[in-house]
């Protein structure tokens, strides 16, 4: 399983090398795993080596990442035998687990929440956002159309393109509470709104898009009020799909990204 987990973890797309940003980036990786599920409490890190070979860092860098992964309660060292995922027992810490999505009801508090942040992120990362971060957008949106014509509930880049709106407000702690909460936060994990929604699934999926297509045109445009205007109506959008009676189904395993 470690070989596997490694490669899922650590494959992707050629990255944008920040010089500050490195130890962000991997701490960013590998938390999200771990919040997404890909590693379960007991499972293994990738060994220094392995990391350090596939974000092309140095060891000190990779150290640097791990212990901000100890600080946050996500993983403990065991020395001679490597780095573990474990349980956070700090339960008087703010958290937002699976289980607080057991209900309609509940994914909507939720969007409650994210249309307070989002709808600021949005606007900082209008005034922003740079010629990276836009195309980390725009591969997003290409990806979520692809997943709509591959038959998929497109929920990895769905996620993914909150995740870059969050980045590009140069505001860490936005990716980092994005990256805590994870694509559990996306209602299709939950509810299973394009198999009931009035119009089918792909024109549901469609508007969707169309609704982070808006987002991404105002932060390419920096109007901040425009962004923050887009982004609240596509999350409000969302809560009253949801209001409007969708059929509440068990929920699933949070999607990975």
């Amino acid at each position: 399983m470690e070989s596997n987990v490694t490669a899922t973890l650590l494959d992707g797309a050629p990255r944008v090398r920040r010089p500050r940003g490195l130890v962000t980036e991997i701490v960013e990786s590998l938390a999200a795993s771990i919040r997404a599920g890909q590693l379960q409490p007991g499972d293994k890190l990738p060994t220094e080596a392995e990391i350090m070979a596939r974000f092309d860092v140095s060891r000190t860098v990779v150290r640097e990442s791990i212990s901000k992964l100890q600080a946050s309660g996500l993983v403990e060292t065991r020395h001679g035998i490597g780095t573990f995922v474990i349980e956070n027992r700090d339960a008087g810490n703010f958290k937002i687990a699976a289980a607080d999505f057991a209900t309609v009801a509940d994914v909507i508090s939720v969007l409650e929440l994210r249309i307070s942040l989002e709808t600021e992120a949005a606007g900082l990362a209008a005034q922003r956002r740079t010629t990276e971060n836009l195309e980390a957008m725009a591969t997003a949106l290409r990806a979520f159309q692809d997943s709509i014509h591959a038959d998929s509930d497109a929920v990895p880049p769905d996620f993914q393109f909150h995740m870059e709106v969050a980045r590009a407000t140069g505001n860490r702690h936005f990716a980092d509470l994005m990256t805590y909460l994870g694509t559990m936060i996306i209602p299709r994990t939950r509810v299973n709104t394009p198999q009931s929604a009035p119009e089918g699934r792909l024109s549901y999926l469609q508007r969707v898009n169309s609704e982070h297509e808006n987002i991404y045109n105002a932060i390419r445009s920096q109007d901040a009020e425009a962004a923050r205007a887009a982004m609240r109506t596509h999350l409000s959008n969302s809560r009253e799909r949801l209001r409007r009676g969708q059929a509440f189904e068990p929920a699933n395993p949070p999607a990975t990204s």
